[in-house]
């Protein structure tokens, strides 16, 4: 026999087994509506608040976290070469400007010192005898020079006194001449009157006795008239002595130049030894170290007995009465930054803000002053966001101390 399947009316009550009791209501088989659209539409609407809210509050503002603290440090190293006697100074000591921060051994410049003051003294010494060399040359060579001269007129007059001289032992000689031939007449005349007795020996002696010394008158004009000569030679080569001496006293505007070349020579050798006890005079001040600063010690490196050299350091010194904040701002957040502009700094190391102004922006970017700056040129490039160094300085740093190096948040007010 077929079996019959009942046919289930579709008022049927769902499946539990339960009828629907008589005269109850009808209910509905579909499920309500999802919330899941309600709760979309409100999330996007508060993200697009903070989104609006955030946009709205960085207008007129840049903000970096990239910004640490900066402050003058002063490296101290030996000015020269030594070994190190005493250490006055540790870590973290306040000093102040001109305090003796370490001390070298001195001997060897003390030595120095001394050395180059005997070199003074000797230059001294030999710029006064220059000087006073310079002073007699000058009243020695005029004085050669009046007496040359006063020779040549000398010797001029003994030449013109010598040339009348000649002339009137000449003038002599002819006279005697003259008179010779007189008395040699007079004598052969008498001779001849002898021969013929018209005239007696005594008339013959008297004028062979004038002829005699007629020819002694003459004989003694000519020795006259050649002494005269000699004279005048002697005279001649006096007054040629007497223009070589002039020229020779004539030099003495050479000789005082030359005097002269001698003391601006021990003057600058004077001055030559004076810079040399000047300079051992430094290196023997150099062997203190002292401060150049107020500030901070710190970093110290160096111990008593160490040698120390002008190119290693020795100890830092902080100033920490004058620091600032350095921002690293992109280079995308500079369109706007300008000298002036107020400052609000937030550092990790006290709580409250600290305000500020922007006193300057660095004239290139952090890379390119690096120890390696990039080179784009070569290679792949790669595009990277560069930042540039803003400098702010604190208006009010409200009683903190601030040391070089700590982290800060800079935001700036463009606007």
């Amino acid at each position: 026999m077929a079996s019959v399947t009942p046919i289930r009316d579709n008022q049927s009550p769902p499946s539990g087994g339960q009828d629907t009791p008589p005269g109850a209501p009808m209910t509905s088989s579909v499920k309500p509506r999802g919330r899941a659209p309600f709760v979309a539409g409100g999330l996007a609407i508060i993200a697009l608040g903070v989104a609006l809210f955030i946009y709205v509050s960085r207008q007129g503002k840049e903000k970096t976290d990239d910004a640490q603290v900066e402050a003058h440090v002063s490296n101290i190293a030996a000015r020269i070469t030594g070994q190190v006697k005493r250490v006055l100074v540790s870590d973290n000591q306040e000093v102040k400007p001109g305090d003796t921060l370490v001390e070298l051994d001195d001997r060897d410049q003390q030595v120095k010192v001394v050395a180059a003051r005997a070199d003074l003294a000797a230059t001294n010494a030999q710029l006064n005898m220059a000087q006073t060399q310079l002073a007699l040359t000058d009243k020695t060579a005029k004085a050669n020079l009046a007496v040359a001269q006063g020779a040549i007129e000398q010797a001029a007059a003994v030449t013109g006194n010598t040339a009348a001289l000649i002339d009137q032992a000449k003038a002599d000689v002819a006279a005697a001449e003259s008179r010779k031939q007189l008395t040699k007449l007079d004598r052969d005349r008498a001779e001849k009157l002898r021969a013929t007795g018209a005239a007696t020996q005594s008339e013959i002696d008297a004028r062979v006795s004038a002829d005699t010394q007629a020819d002694a008158a003459l004989a003694q004009a000519r020795a006259r008239v050649a002494s005269a000569l000699a004279n005048r030679s002697n005279s001649t080569g006096t007054e040629v002595s007497a223009r070589g001496r002039l020229l020779a006293a004539e030099t003495v505007n050479e000789q005082l130049q030359s005097a002269q070349a001698q003391v601006a020579l021990a003057e600058a050798r004077v001055a030559q030894a004076q810079a040399a006890l000047d300079r051992a005079s430094l290196e023997l001040e150099y062997t203190k170290v002292r401060a150049e600063i107020a500030g901070t010690v710190t970093k110290r490196a160096v111990e008593p007995g160490q040698l120390v050299s002008p190119d290693r350091a020795l100890m830092a010194i902080v100033d920490l009465s004058d620091t600032w904040v350095v921002a690293n701002l992109k280079e995308t957040q500079l369109a706007d930054i300008k000298a002036g502009q107020p400052a609000d700094v937030v550092l990790d190391s006290f709580d409250g803000v600290l305000t500020g102004h922007v006193d300057s922006v660095a004239a290139g970017t952090g890379s390119r002053f690096s120890l390696l700056p990039a080179e784009n040129a070569t290679g792949n490039f790669i595009k990277v966001t560069q930042r540039v160094p803003v400098k702010v300085k604190l208006d009010d740093r409200r009683g903190k101390l601030l040391r070089p190096g700590m982290s800060a948040d800079v935001t700036i007010h463009t606007r």
